[in-house]
Order: structure tokens, then sequence, then C-alpha cells
């Protein structure tokens, strides 16, 4: 049986930008959360982020409805039925969008991070390509559970770079692995045990990017009974600091 999970999204356009290029999705019936932060200027990095949240709820969907539907890439027998599930719609997702770019000359470059949650009977799967991120909160200790597939995030693996460096790197925003780069991707997977009152917090990085951990942190401890206010109060926080990026929140929270 699957855990009932209190949930909650928020997205906004930030300080700077004219348009919103980040789409998230609930899909309560599926336990499935996403967040995703589209690249690509103008309008298309809005149609890439859409166009991975709607492949994901189209195979979702078809996948409840006709168990016996062949899937468009092979199963790893290594993995369970469920996490093959959420890889490959992530990767149906990513061949979308490589698609539309050959198909038509506006959408050249388009791409998009994913962070992706699923629930299960036995814990949680966390799924993510790109900078966007996942943390979670239990009792009071704060822990960010993905990796930015970022040039910053190579460089500090690689150098060790001090505070200072990271602080005036000078291509912060130059993602080394997204959706719609190349025709597949490697899609980072990890499967968490849950406890009783978990909260995890899914975000692009216009969140991450202008909120310090400590920060969202405190926020979560204070907001985090009403997780709408906890959403609102986080994109608040992002918009005071700058607002450079537009900005998405969402939680999930185990009762």
């Amino acid at each position: 049986m699957k855990p009932s999970v209190i949930v909650a999204g928020e997205t906004n356009v930030g300080m700077k930008r004219n348009h919103n290029e980040d789409t998230f999705t609930i899909m309560e019936g599926e336990n499935l959360f996403i967040v995703c932060d589209g690249m690509g200027g103008h309008a298309s990095g809005e149609v890439a982020s859409q166009m991975a949240v709607e492949t994901m709820r189209t195979f979702f969907q078809d996948t409840r409805d006709d168990p016996e539907l062949t899937w468009p890439y092979k199963m790893d027998r290594s993995r369970r039925y469920e996490e093959n599930r959420l890889i490959t719609a992530i990767k149906l997702a990513n061949l979308r969008i490589h698609e539309a770019q050959k198909k038509d000359a506006k959408y050249r470059g388009m791409g998009t991070t994913i962070t992706a949650l699923y629930f299960v009977a036995e814990g949680v799967y966390i799924a993510h390509v790109g900078d966007s991120r996942i943390y979670r909160l239990r009792d009071k200790s704060f822990e960010l559970l993905t990796e930015d597939h970022s040039l910053l995030n190579d460089y500090i693996k690689m150098k060790k770079l001090t505070p200072e460096e990271i602080e005036s790197f000078p291509h912060k925003n130059v993602i080394v692995r997204a959706l719609g780069m190349k025709e597949s991707v490697k899609v980072d997977v990890a499967f968490e045990p849950l406890r009783n009152g978990d909260l995890y917090l899914l975000c692009s990085d216009g969140l991450s990017g202008e909120v310090t951990d400590e920060n969202m942190q405190r926020i979560l401890l204070s907001k985090g009974s009403d997780l709408s206010a906890a959403c609102q109060a986080l994109i608040e926080e992002a918009n005071r600091n700058g607002g450079h990026d537009n900005i998405t929140v969402l939680l999930a929270k185990v009762p």
C-alpha cells in the first residue's frame, strides 16, 4: 500500500525574467511529483519543461491503465518494477525533447532539468538530471539528496575550490547533463526508506541559487506544518535576495 503524502507546490517568475520556464506537476494518484527547469531561451525552455512533465504523466497513466503495454526501453532486471517505470518515463521524456529539436529549428538547444519523487509502499525513489535539487528535512536535520550535474560541481569535485572561488565562479549556470542534450541520458536514481514526518523539498535553482540551505531549513522548521505557506515563504525569500531566475518549490510530507 502506498503511503499517504501531503503535498503543495508553487512556481514564480522571479524578479528579473519576463516569462517562466519552470514546470511542476503533482500526480497524487501515482504519488509522483516532478519539478523541471527549462532552458533554451525565448519560449523553448518552457516547451521543454512542459514536454518532460506531459510525457511522464502520459507514460504513468498508460502503464497504469494497460499493464501489458510495450515499453519503449527494455526493463533492467536488476531494478524493481517501480524504479524501471520511473527511469523509463524520464528517458522517454529526454527522447521526445531531443526529437523535437531535430524537427524544428526554433527548438534547437532546448532542454530541461528534472527532479522527481515517486513514493511506493516501501519508501521513495528519487530521480534527477541537471541542477534542480531534492532536499529532505528529517526531524531537524536538513540534507541535500541530489548532486548537481553542473560545471561548477565538477570543478568543486576535481579541484576543491575555495568558498571565494565558488562564489566568483563565472559559469555557475552551465549544466553538464540535462534532458534533450543527447539522444540518451543517464538518470541518477536513489531509494530512501521513509520515516513519519519526513518533509521533501524539490526546487529549481531559482531557489537554491538565492537561498542558503540554512535559511531553507529555518523556513521549513517554522512553516513546515503548513506546506502552502512554506512554499510561499521560500519563494518570497528567493525574491528578496534578488529573484534572478524562475523559482519553483514543491513540498511533500509523510504524515
